[in-house]
C-alpha cells in the first residue's frame, strides 16, 4: 500500500532515482532523536554527474536549477530508504543546505537552490517549507555544479 506522499509523487509524475553509492567515508543518513540528517546529494543521471562545471561559467542557470532538483530527488530517495519506504513519516523538511560551484562573478545562488526548495514543497506541501542556506563555492566533488544536504523531522 502506498502512502499519501507516494501518491503525490506519482501524481506529479516524479520518479525517484536509485540510491548512489557513497563517494567517501560517511553515512548517507543519520538519525538523532526525531531528526534525520541526510548527507549532501549530487545531481546524478545514468551514473554520471549532470552538467559538470561551475555555474556562471560552464553551466547555465537553468541547468543549475535542474541539477538542484536532481539533488533534491536524491534527498527524498534517501529519506524514503531511511524511513523503510514510508515517506508519510516525514513531519517536516527542517532545513536544506545548498552548495553551488560557481564562477566568481555569479551571484544567483538562491535561484539555483530554489530548484530543490520548490520540489520539497511540491512533494510535502506545507511540511516541505524549510529554513535554508545557499552558498557559493569554488568546486564540489566530482565536478558537480550543485550539492544539497537536508535535515528532516520524522515520526516513529
Amino acid at each position: 500500500m502506498t502512502g499519501n506522499i507516494d501518491r503525490r509523487i506519482e501524481q506529479l509524475g516524479i520518479d525517484l532515482p536509485a540510491l548512489p553509492a557513497a563517494v567517501g567515508a560517511y553515512l548517507p543518513c543519520r538519525t538523532a532523536g526525531d531528526l534525520l540528517f541526510v548527507s549532501g546529494q549530487l545531481p546524478w543521471i545514468d551514473g554520471r554527474i549532470a552538467w559538470p562545471g561551475r555555474v556562471g561559467a560552464e553551466v547555465g542557470l537553468a541547468d543549475a536549477v535542474a541539477a538542484a532538483r536532481l539533488c533534491a530527488l536524491a534527498l527524498v530517495a534517501q529519506v524514503r530508504e531511511a524511513c523503510a519506504g514510508d515517506l508519510d513519516r516525514v513531519a517536516a523538511v527542517v532545513r536544506l543546505g545548498g552548495f553551488v560551484s560557481s564562477a566568481s562573478d555569479f551571484f544567483d545562488h538562491a535561484k539555483v537552490v530554489n530548484g530543490a526548495s520548490e520540489l520539497m514543497v511540491e512533494i510535502f506541501g506545507d511540511a516541505g517549507r524549510h529554513a535554508r542556506a545557499a552558498v557559493g563555492c569554488a568546486s564540489l566533488p566530482l565536478g558537480a555544479p550543485v550539492e544539497i544536504e537536508g535535515l528532516f523531522q520524522i515520526r516513529p
